[in-house]
């Protein structure tokens, strides 16, 4: 009586309409397709209303209960007395759900009956139910319901409600999610007919799925991606340095980033994208998925072109609107943008041209154009001040403070041409081929370094205050015998924990600093490995204010320590407008351009990783390494002085302001606007930057008999540079350190009132550095009473 062949009830098949029920002491109507349009949901399609299969022998009160839930509910409700029945119904209308009657074994074999569905294709997504008997004594394994094909078991209950229930459960949990699943392969062959260039990645960042025409465009074959680190794809050089920490830092907060990128095709070109990374969050509210979509912005060549004349109209514009009448036909802002102004116009640009444009205009740019349309309804005297803005606001040098006459003052004008030039080239010959005469390796004099536990007492001695900011780094010079760079940089990067951050065994970090300080130059006065030695304590020292650590990362600390460890190596002594001026090598490799701090930061890198002795980077992780290399390199560049103002006035007005005006609306601000204002990836990276500017050039800053060695230092410097312009017959970058008639104290007022105050009030008030302050105090003082002596010299003459 088991067999499917002994059943004689009827074929009949009854369809329910699945009309609402009118009943009113029934629950309330339950939609059950809430909240499937919803895009946080994770699924936008919105399904419809559920099929559902009942398949009973006989009419009871269970099956009963489940087509008065399935009307309840609003399913559309199919019935079926037979397998056969059952199969050819399931075969014409592929139900979501179907509930299969397992208690009586004499009517038909249900565990065949769903193994025949199972083995049709389109079953594949469909949730199977079996209906059991309610066990009177021990309870049966649901395995052979399992190996049988069943999603799920229902005790007998043929109360209307629990049957009711029990699809709603259903529907929300198991038919639903494999809604999602059919859906999904819906969604993957829109992709695949996607002419955009779509990546999916993993959490950890591992590629799992590109579309076709990502492949085309960036000249890959079919599943040449697939499993592959995003770190291992190669990337574009014309990215700014930043950029992917910015990427990053932002969708790992679960935050959108669009904006433009430069990908690397697999022949090497790079090509220029708008590309939109979106974060997927998943179980346990983790993000799970990257969703990348990149359109390169060639394109729709004649978008571009358009974008690019609007553009171009509108500058010439701006250019000539202080000759027209202000009261008459003045420009209006909108006709400014690069967008274009009239329909017509915003109709031939695709939406894709549209953000490029809005992505390259500077925002110099908007600024003028807003000034421009302020002027129509200004009177005269505004308007032509509005003018004279303007004026100021075209020029190149935004940053820069405008000098006085040279006559004003001869130390400050030679200081600024000094160091914030790139020289004054000469047409004639003569010139002079600098090349650095130290290899760059560990000499063989050199003894192998102790470890941090095994410092000679007398060393450890003068290192017992390196906390301090009166520490004398000159007691260390000595006592090292002008090693102070290993020995401080031993103990200062164990407190940091950086061995523990970089997973490096101590021997490399000493082979490491040790190899970095034989390529300072003991022949230079000043930039030498105590200079570098008195930066990274100035840079350790201000990683332990407050205000700082609420700001930087520790992966920011370890490389504020290893960019002041390195961020004068190989320096020859020399500015860099005397290299240019020279015609040296490293002048012509880096084109006269920041010519010292990039062989700084790239030195530092081949130093570093050419043997594994002391390569302290071996053992990080690639993405990490590349974050770290960027930060370094970034702070390394910082130090350059012909950025000096566009530096201070960034972190001023991006970090100082923002903050001063939360304390004075509500006392400290509110606590998560001052977080959002320090730990900006922007505002990170100018923390960090100001932070190795002001370790940099601290040395007005210092205890004064310090800072009266370091300015008998860079001075001896300067007049060893002027000294050597001279016999070269090149252009003297600094006439005012002519050793014979050089006032040291007017240079080091200088130096002080155009460079230090300002950016250490700025530090200051950001870090809160009283005693630094009062020491800065008292160095521009004691140097205005020897010019106020006219004397000269680093000291007054001995009483």
């Amino acid at each position: 009586m088991g067999c499917a062949s002994s059943i004689h009830i009827s074929d009949r098949v009854v369809y329910h309409s699945g009309k609402e029920s009118e009943d009113s002491h029934s629950p309330q109507q339950t939609n059950t397709t809430q909240h499937q349009g919803n895009p946080a949901s994770g699924l936008p399609l919105k399904p419809l209303s559920s099929k559902v299969l009942l398949v009973f022998a006989k009419e009871d009160s269970q099956s009963n209960g489940f087509c008065w839930a399935c009307e309840k509910a609003n399913f559309r409700c199919s019935m079926a007395r037979t397998p056969e029945s059952a199969l050819e119904c399931f075969l014409e209308k592929h139900h979501d759900l179907v509930i299969i009657d397992h208690r009586h074994s004499r009517h038909f074999d249900a565990e065949a009956l769903c193994r025949s569905m199972r083995a049709v294709t389109s079953s594949e997504n469909t949730v199977i139910v079996a209906v059991v008997k309610r066990p009177d004594r021990e309870e049966a394994s649901v395995m052979p319901l399992i190996n049988a094909g069943f999603n799920r078991r229902y005790v007998e209950n043929a109360n209307m409600m629990a049957c009711y229930n029990e699809l709603l459960q259903l529907e929300h949990g198991e038919v639903r999610a494999q809604f999602k699943l059919r859906a999904g392969n819906a969604i993957f062959t829109a992709l695949e007919q996607s002419q955009e260039a779509i990546e999916i990645t993993s959490e950890d960042q591992v590629i799992q799925y590109v579309n076709p025409a990502y492949e085309s465009i960036m000249g890959y074959q079919q599943g040449e991606l697939i499993g592959k680190e995003i770190i291992e794809v190669p990337k574009s050089e014309k990215n700014k340095p930043d950029l992917l920490e910015t990427i990053n830092s932002c969708i790992r907060k679960g935050k959108e980033w669009q904006g433009i990128y430069y990908a690397k095709k697999k022949n090497g070109d790079s090509i220029q994208q708008n590309v939109k990374i979106t974060p997927v969050i998943g179980q346990g509210g983790k993000i799970r998925h990257y969703v990348s979509i990149n359109r390169p912005l060639n394109d729709n060549n004649k978008s571009d072109r358009s974008s690019e004349r609007v553009q171009a109209e509108s500058q010439t514009d701006i250019q000539s609107s202080k000759h027209k009448d202000r009261r008459k036909g003045s420009l209006d802002v909108r006709s400014t943008t690069s967008r274009g102004s009239d329909g017509s116009s915003q109709r031939r640009h695709s939406s894709m041209a549209r953000i490029h444009s809005m992505t390259i205009e500077a925002p110099i740019t908007k600024v003028i154009n807003i000034i421009n349309a302020a002027q129509e309804s200004s009177p005269m005297p505004v308007a032509e001040a509005l003018d004279r803005v303007l004026e100021i606001l075209r020029t190149t040098e935004l940053y820069s403070p405008q000098l006085g006459t040279k006559d004003e003052d001869p130390h400050t004008n030679d200081l600024v041409g000094g160091l914030m030039t790139d020289g004054l080239r000469r047409l004639s010959g003569n010139e002079y081929i600098f090349s650095t005469k130290h290899p760059h390796h560990i000499p063989s004099h050199l003894t192998t370094p102790l470890s941090l536990n095994d410092i000679p007492p007398r060393i450890a001695q003068t290192m017992e205050n390196e906390d301090s900011w009166d520490f004398d780094i000159f007691n260390l010079e000595a006592a090292t015998m002008k090693r102070p760079l290993t020995y401080l940089g031993l103990k200062i990067f164990s407190r940091f924990g950086v061995c523990e951050f970089l997973n490096c065994p101590e021997a490399t970090l000493r082979s490491w600093l040790q190899v970095i300080e034989a390529n300072y130059h003991s022949s230079n006065s000043y930039h030498n490995s105590t200079h570098a030695a008195d930066v990274l304590h100035a840079t350790a020292y201000f990683l332990c204010k407050e205000r700082v650590k609420q700001s930087l990362d520790p992966i920011d600390e370890v490389a504020a320590l290893i960019a002041a460890t390195v961020h004068d190596v190989d320096h020859p002594g020399r500015t860099n407008s005397f290299l240019c001026n020279a015609g040296s090598e490293l002048a012509i490799l880096y084109n006269d351009t920041a010519v010292l701090e990039s062989h700084h930061a790239a030195l530092a890198f081949q130093i570093t990783t050419r043997d594994d002795k002391c390569n302290i980077f071996k053992n990080i992780e690639r993405n990490e390494y590349r974050t770290l290399r960027q930060a370094i390199i970034d702070m390394v560049l910082a130090t350059e002085m012909t950025k000096h103002f566009e530096h201070v006035n960034k972190f001023v007005n991006s970090i100082n302001k923002p903050l001063a005006a939360l304390e004075e609306n509500g006392g400290n601000g509110d606590e998560e606007s001052v977080k959002s204002i320090l730990t900006s990836p922007e505002n990170r990276i100018l923390v960090k930057r100001m932070l190795i500017k002001c370790a940099d050039i601290s040395n007005p800053c210092r205890h004064q008999e310090l800072c009266i060695e370091w300015a008998g230092r860079i001075s001896e410097e300067y007049f060893a540079q002027t000294d050597e312009e001279k016999r070269q017959g090149l252009p003297v970058v600094m006439p005012v350190f002519d050793r014979n008639t050089c006032s040291i104290p007017k240079s080091q007022i200088s130096f002080i009132d155009y460079f230090i105050t300002d950016m250490f009030d700025a530090w200051d008030a950001f870090a809160d550095l009283p005693n630094l302050m009062q020491h800065l105090d008292n160095n521009f003082k004691y140097w205005k009473g020897l010019d106020d002596r006219r004397l000269h010299s680093l000291r007054p003459p001995p009483e």
